[in-house]
């Protein structure tokens, strides 16, 4: 993971426990979809300058909208922020 619980807990200054499993769940699934949308392996977009930020911003999108989250407004967002590292289409 390119991101601990830790810094999203900080990133998010979140002081608490009672989210960490949910944090932890997101920081995975938030990785996945970015390295999904690079069309990278895992281990190439770990190396990536950009991958702890996109990650970050996933996480932090999915944690604050959790009841409301447009998840096509999301992928489009982080497309846009992967643009540079993305791979072109098959």
């Amino acid at each position: 993971m390119v991101v601990t619980l830790e810094e999203m807990k900080n990133y998010l200054r979140v002081d608490f426990e009672d989210d960490d499993a949910l944090l932890s769940g997101i920081i995975a699934q938030s990785q996945q979809l970015c390295v999904d949308i690079a069309r990278l392996p895992e281990e190439e977009f770990e190396k990536q300058p950009v991958s702890k930020i996109v990650v970050m911003y996933a996480v932090a999108y999915l944690y604050e909208h959790r009841e409301e989250a447009d998840h096509h407004e999301l992928t489009l967002s982080l497309r846009s922020l992967l643009f540079g590292v993305r791979e072109p289409g098959f």
